[in-house]
């Protein structure tokens, strides 16, 4: 329930909210305020481990960057406040016309949650459906679609690596001790560098944190991951050191694949990247020798040339030496909900008995009879006999067809609500859609345009994809031809700037929240995040704005909604069987379950938690879909009884709970391919790898001498949803990181001034100095040039990295840009008349 308990001597269990991680950490909140953080030792995944980013939430939650009542845009650009009541009218008037003239397919949805809040944009799912809504896309279009094309082709959805057990952990453009994406990262890095029987070998162009605590650090040069990549590989293959025998027995379409790195030249692809090839061969021997290798790729290697051929060539490496399904290696997981991707039911131990007849005649029976159990429950709700008879009789209809029909009932809604099935191309530019997702950089293309089936509006929830997308002018441009913009944030961001609308939204400590990043093998946790403190006046959550709107536009009759209404008063036995019978009997109100459910089983929640009544459904699919390793984490009951165990335990347990737990060996269950195997050879990026060897790999010109890696992850950054430039301790401006030998060249030291230019943009910013850095190569941090406001007006402190980039030099495949590889001039700033640090134009 919502906590109005502000005494600061109390200890308040949530989450971090600044990476995907989401580790534990209980509050003192003295009158709205987070006075107090520290880890929570009771969290099951990050046992009290956090980094120092979390101890200054308060800057996200407090200060005059909160927005407090809706706003409308007037025509000379400028903003005026209105009630909630006319801001939710005129926007499900202005989407109704919208839909009306050019289609509900032309209303495009960005965002959906950031780093922990998904459960508000899952109640967002139910607008997109609610008004005819096709296209979608969100941060991981521009960071994770190549990873998960390759995932997918290879065995079908996302992996995690056994970091704790590995004997060899292989880190790719990435740096864990400061961008974290692993439990207690920072106390497993250390166990893994004093561990004399263990390795830790990073490809990474900068002498990162992590890179100096590494046995083997292979510092390729800018961009060239990918014969880096290739070499290891070719390495793995021509040194015989594959698991063939395991390889034989568990993967298809191997041969093709060792025959492309048997004609790698090893030495050649050395030259190329930079790196000595002994030690290339030294590291891929590690690999080769070792009883478990994990792998983790990240933004180093997702944002560079060759990203989706990255993803492949760093996932053969455990592939081909078979470290799969034991500890220590790598491994598909559970999901709460899939994030991206399909959702999928494990095949359980076993099954009913007469289990294909119970299914026919089960989901025949909820066809056919969902009109009468709704009409029944609506005669019966509020009369105890009547109430206790429906009830007693649901539970044993559960427990006859629920376990065998379950799966059937929940598949369609499953993929409705998580749009995987969206694939193909987008309408004007061709893009290729993955997961449901179109491309980030191809957003501005399909508006900015006279294409009849052009994006005509676009709902913005939680995000603020004019700052972190490539190219910010053009997404700015592109903003403004649109017909209607709506954003729904805490703060005026610079992409609520340019919307008609702003919904001002409750922060993610004034509401029920969770973060669907359920990542882990073989205990994977879910958390749900209970309000910490009544919400900002003015202020309303995602769940209740959605909720309104689709009121507003009458997505759903409000007669079956009062008889589902009646049915969750009754009991949650006989709310699961009607609901989930009408879900059958009329499959196109399936997108809209999330609005249903908190309309209805919501109700029935004391004022305030309706948002608890997705966290039902999810608890429900979970269990259908893992019924065997939710056993195991304790949750026993048979059929419907097991959701509702699990949701129970996640409402009365605020430190979050294990919601499965797996064996081993049961990561071989996860793989989708009918032959549980998994499928080596991926044509087109096999053919992709061929390319490289006609590539002499330069990304530099006389005019743009360096790379710049925009977006660099350092103790003081990070997501921008703490706008407030105080929350830095050191280095606040976010200075350029240049090596010595490139700075001395330049005439700079660090403090000095120096302009950037790019073929899209120029900023000033100050230098650092830095052995992190080799020549040529120059860093930027993320998080920066977002405005906050202050007694002189809106402040900008730091370079907003996208007035720098573009969005034509990006991946072929699927469109991820290459920000970490940005060619750029440097120019010093002479003191006198010169432009302020960080100016950005």
């Amino acid at each position: 329930m919502i906590d109005t308990n502000q005494s600061a001597d109390t200890w308040k269990k949530n989450a971090c909210i600044l990476c995907e991680c989401n580790c534990g950490i209980e509050v003192k909140v003295d009158d709205g305020r987070l006075l107090k953080i520290r880890g929570d030792k009771d969290h099951p995944g990050s046992q009290g481990y956090t980094c120092e980013k979390p101890l200054r939430l308060d800057s996200y939650q407090n200060g005059p960057h909160r927005l407090d009542t809706p706003l409308r845009r007037r025509a000379d650009g400028t903003y005026e406040q209105i009630d909630w009541e006319t801001a939710l009218d005129e926007i499900a008037a202005r989407l109704r016309t919208v839909g009306a003239e050019h289609g509900g397919e032309s209303i495009f949805f960005y965002g959906g949650g950031g780093q922990g809040n998904h459960l508000g944009g899952s109640y967002g799912r139910s607008l997109f459906h609610a008004v005819g809504a096709r296209y979608t896309s969100n941060a991981l279009a521009q960071e994770k679609t190549g990873e998960g094309f390759v995932d997918t082709e290879l065995y079908g959805s996302h992996t995690s690596g056994d970091f704790e057990n590995a004997e060899v952990s292989v880190f790719v453009g990435k740096n864990p001790w400061q961008s974290h994406g692993m439990a207690r990262a920072r106390p497993t890095l250390k166990e893994i560098a004093r561990d004399p029987e263990r390795s830790m070998i990073v490809i990474d162009p900068r002498k990162s944190e992590t890179a100096a605590m590494a046995d083997y650090h292979l510092q390729v040069k800018p961009g060239t991951d990918a014969w880096c990549l290739a070499a290891l590989d070719a390495t793995l293959v021509q040194e015989d050191l594959i698991a063939s025998e395991w390889l034989k027995a568990n993967a298809v379409g191997v041969e093709e694949v060792l025959t492309l790195l048997r004609e790698i030249d090893i030495a050649d692809y050395a030259r190329r990247c930079g790196v000595p090839e002994e030690t290339i061969r030294d590291a891929a021997r590690r690999i080769g020798r070792a009883e478990s290798v994990s792998t983790y790729e990240d933004l180093g290697i997702q944002q560079s040339p060759n990203a989706t051929v990255n993803a492949y060539l760093q996932k053969l490496m455990w592939v081909l030496t078979g470290n799969f399904a034991k500890p220590g290696g790598m491994h598909m997981h559970s999901w709460m909900f899939p994030i991206a991707g399909t959702w999928f039911p494990v095949p359980p131990d076993s099954t009913p008995r007469f289990d294909t007849v119970r299914r026919t005649v089960g989901l025949q029976a909820m066809r056919s009879g969902a009109g009468v159990m709704r009409w029944l429950a609506a005669k019966v709700s509020g009369k105890s006999v009547g109430s206790s008879l429906m009830e007693r009789g649901a539970r044993m209809s559960l427990k006859i067809f629920f376990l065998s029909s379950g799966a059937a009932v929940a598949q369609p809604i499953a993929n409705v609500l998580g749009n995987p099935a969206q694939e193909g191309y987008t309408p004007v530019t061709g893009a290729r859609i993955v997961s449901g997702l179109i491309p980030a950089n191809s957003i501005a293309d399909e508006i900015l345009t006279e294409h009849p089936d052009r994006l005509r509006a676009m709902w913005i929830d939680s995000s603020n994809p004019l700052h972190s997308l490539a190219d910010s002018g053009r997404f700015r441009r592109a903003m403004r031809s649109l017909d209607l913009t709506v954003v729904v944030d805490v703060a005026l961001t610079e992409t609520a700037r340019e919307a008609d609308y702003v919904l001002p939204a409750s922060s993610q400590f004034e509401k029920y929240e969770a973060s669907m990043f359920t990542l882990h093998f073989p205990h994977n946790t879910f958390q749900l995040r209970n309000p910490l403190m009544p919400a900002k006046p003015g202020t309303r959550s995602e769940p209740f704005i959605y909720a309104g709107l689709i009121d507003r536009l009458g997505s759903v009759d409000s007669k079956l909604l009062s008889e589902l209404r009646s049915a969750a008063l009754i009991g949650r036995a006989a709310f699961n069987l009607v609901l989930f019978s009408t879900m059958e009997q009329r499959p196109e109100l399936a997108g809209l379950l999330p609005y249903i459910l908190y309309r209805t089983l919501g109700s029935t929640f004391a004022e305030g938690e309706e948002a608890k009544a997705m966290i039902w459904g999810m608890a429900q699919l979970a269990c259908i879909a893992n019924p065997d390793a939710a056993r195991r984490a304790g949750f026993t009951g048979e059929g419907a009884a097991q959701g509702e165990q699990l949701f129970d335990a996640i409402v009365d347990n605020p430190q979050g709970v294990t919601f499965t737990d797996d064996r081993y060996e049961d990561a071989w269950k996860y793989i989708r391919h009918e032959d549980k195997k998994i499928h080596v050879y991926i044509p087109e990026l096999v053919d992709e790898i061929r390319l490289l060897d006609k590539e002499e790999p330069c990304y530099t010109s006389a005019a743009y001498p360096f790379i710049l890696s925009a977006g660099e992850r350092r103790a003081f950054t990070a997501n921008v949803i703490i706008r407030n430039p105080e929350w830095r301790r050191r280095d606040k401006e976010g200075s350029l990181r240049i090596c010595p030998a490139d700075a001395s060249a330049l005439g700079v030291a660090s403090g000095d001034v120096v302009r950037l230019t790019t073929e899209t943009g120029t900023a000033t910013t100050t230098v650092e100095v830095s052995q992190m850095m080799q020549a040529g190569h120059v860093s930027l941090p993320n998080g920066m040039g977002v405005s906050y406001p202050s007694e002189s007006g809106d402040e900008v402190v730091g370079v907003p990295l996208n007035t720098l980039t573009s969005v034509t030099r990006r991946d072929k495949f699927f469109g991820n840009p290459w920000h970490k590889n940005v060619p750029v001039r440097i120019e010093p700033v002479g003191t006198e008349g010169g432009e302020s640090p960080a100016e950005a134009v």
